[in-house]
């Protein structure tokens, strides 16, 4: 089981089984019993529905037939193909089902001591920043002796109903389950992100360095236990799941389940001219309805290739609901993908390692400016900055950072009218390196994710070192809501929330005093510098001092017009003490090429101005600074 587990509605499947056991009774759920409630809460259950154990509907149940496969699974009568797609993609990962079923072996049915088992099973959910364990009796809505919803190819399997059937009792019963979002289900098999990408916006069918860019990026991620599932999008006024000529389904999700680039042997090279073949196989929940274009299950492309050429390309044709596509028709039809990761966080990896910070914080009311954390997106330049903001830092050169917004899952309010999500999203803004308080003016915007009334919001960010600012927030103004923040960067982040709006007086403000004024400065860049004596770019960079604080870049190699882009803000208590600028050659023994000072006084806002550096030697000119400045007596004013 997955490490700091929250035990669902306070049931702990160890110790409840254990009671059965010892009473020698089956266990019956009270938190989720065997009623039309658990099923559905707009309409009544299908006439004739009875609620039966596995033990009811087959004479050997088991949790899994020859072990646990993509092809298991079947949608039933539920319009939940996002969750079975899941779960789908879920069956090809080892390393993730295990988690979601933990201790399979010892919740399975054991024909040689029957006396073991108790009609009780639990499985492990990724919600809201940690696992939730969820334990469910055995009993499932059938009609006829057949099972409603999802059910198994083999009819003694049982692991796909019951998963279906924990997931429902997490979000309160089965009919909240019509209608979702793949990559939710995703997040919660994995503890994962994960990242749509339409294809039809970025049109990858037309383009080839995009579509070998995305093949070899899903290749990668499906090397790395990432789950992906694909859609086609309707469009405006098409009918939901409708069937299109080629046999695929519109408004449809479909778990992806391999991709391959298969090397053609020499005997089959006259047939397709080419060398080498970029296939993806996919499945639809439904368990049939499959594509019936080239390499379709009965395609002519498949009667060139024996069956020994299969073997060798690592391939196989069933009609099951599964099939292979070309990669090149796969994004000629396929408007929608999502890739959910699981973050590398393991330092004993031999791929990339990600350091993953997170915060717990709300989007929450209040009259007061200074305290209201509900001002809606950018469009609301007036109450933009009111809403939550989070500090992070970048320490290399340059970093991905990988961002990730979640609110929390409302699904299970649907039955009393309030289960939709928010539309939401985030803005990264590029402040000052020694930033502590919250940004009361808007700076540099570097990135802004779409805002979208889905669970989770992600967006990959390439940055470069320095801090910054991300600001998540509810597309209109005054909603309110819980939310987690996730931040995944190559190194320690120190991601933190920023509530403080100034410094707050302390018991030696009497005797240090207290500040008077809020200064911002910015180096935006150099130009004509040089070290007198060599004829080479010089190494530089530039300390802004300011009152016993400082703030420095880093070094630029060889140029003599480096673009530092170097901000530091500073709450001064000796307004009348000028601020200073210094640049030095980095070397064996590093040398100052010169300093600027100037008031950077009360009133200056936005003030951009060129200094020329001042050297220490007379008489000499080292280049000049572009800088710009904003200065307030009103501490809360940048």
């Amino acid at each position: 089981m997955p490490q700091s587990v929250v035990y669902y509605q306070n049931q702990n499947y160890g110790k409840l089984k254990k009671a059965c056991l010892q009473s020698h009774k089956l266990f019956e759920d009270p938190q989720f019993p065997a009623t039309s409630e658990s099923i559905f809460y707009q309409r009544s259950p299908p006439v004739g529905t009875v609620w039966k154990r596995p033990k009811e509907i087959c004479s050997n149940p088991q949790l899994f037939v020859d072990g646990i496969s993509s092809r298991d699974l079947h949608q039933g009568s539920l319009g939940n193909c996002w969750l079975v797609a899941a779960a789908s993609c879920l069956a090809t990962e080892p390393s993730v089902w295990k988690k979601v079923i933990p201790n399979h072996k010892e919740q399975d049915w054991d024909s040689r001591h029957p006396e073991k088992y108790a009609g009780i099973f639990h499985f492990c959910f990724w919600r809201f920043g940690c696992w939730v364990d969820v334990t469910i009796d055995d009993r499932l809505p059938t009609v006829n002796g057949q099972l409603i919803f999802c059910r198994s190819t083999d009819v003694n399997e049982f692991w796909c109903a019951l998963l279906e059937k924990a997931y429902a009792k997490l979000n309160g019963c089965y009919e909240t389950l019509e209608g979702g979002n793949t990559a939710e289900a995703l997040v919660d098999f994995t503890g994962g992100i994960s990242e749509p990408i339409c294809l039809e916006e970025e049109n990858v069918s037309e383009d080839l360095e995009k579509k070998k860019k995305l093949f070899k990026s899903l290749t990668k991620a499906h090397s790395r236990a990432s789950l992906i599932s694909c859609s086609i999008r309707p469009a405006p006024g098409e009918e939901m799941e409708s069937q299109m000529s080629c046999g695929l389904v519109k408004g449809h999700a479909y778990g992806v389940t391999d991709i391959k680039r298969i090397q053609l042997g020499t005997g089959l090279l006259a047939f397709f001219q080419a060398r080498k073949l970029y296939m993806i196989r996919m499945r639809n929940p439904w368990g049939s309805t499959e594509w019936c274009g080239a390499w379709s299950d009965r395609s002519e492309e498949w009667k060139k290739v024996s069956r020994s050429e299969r073997e060798k390309m690592g391939v196989t044709v069933r009609d099951d609901g599964e099939f292979w596509m070309s990669f090149d028709d796969f994004c000629r039809y396929f408007t929608d993908l999502v890739v959910c990761r699981r973050i590398n966080t393991s330092l004993l990896s031999i791929h990339k390692t990600w350091v993953e910070a997170l915060l717990f914080s709300e989007w929450s009311q209040s009259p007061d400016s200074l305290k209201n954390r509900s001002g809606g997106c950018s469009n609301n330049r007036e109450t933009f900055l009111q809403n939550p903001q989070f500090s992070f830092d970048i320490t290399s050169d340059q970093d991905s950072a990988l961002i990730c917004v979640q609110q929390e899952d409302r699904r299970a309010n649907r039955k009393s009218g309030t289960g939709q999500n928010l539309a939401m999203g985030f803005d990264v803004f590029k402040v000052e390196v020694n930033r502590k308080y919250r940004m009361h003016v808007h700076q540099g915007k570097v990135a802004s994710s779409t805002y979208i009334n889905s669970r989770s919001v992600f967006q990959r960010v390439e940055l470069q070192k320095g801090k910054y600012v991300v600001v998540p927030t509810t597309f209109a103004p005054g909603e309110t809501g819980n939310f987690l923040l996730r931040v995944f960067t190559d190194r320690g982040a120190k991601l933190r929330e920023l509530s403080k709006n100034q410094p707050s007086p302390s018991c030696w403000s009497c005797c240090v005093g207290i500040p008077q004024l809020v200064s911002s400065v910015t180096l935006h860049s150099a130009v004509g510098l040089s070290l007198p004596g060599s004829g080479n770019e010089p190494d530089v960079y530039a300390v802004i001092k300011c009152e016993g604080q400082q703030v420095r870049s880093k070094v630029h190699k060889g140029t003599s017009k480096p673009e530092f882009d170097l901000r530091g803000i500073f709450y001064r208590k000796k307004p009348q003490t000028p601020v200073k600028i210094e640049v030095w050659v980095k070397g064996w023994r590093d040398t100052l090429l010169g300093h600027v000072t100037f008031p950077a006084a009360a009133g200056d806002m936005g003030k951009n101005e060129v200094l020329r550096l001042q050297s220490p030697r007379q008489g000499v000119t080292s280049g000049s600074l572009l800088i710009e400045i904003s200065s307030s007596t009103d501490l809360s004013a940048l």
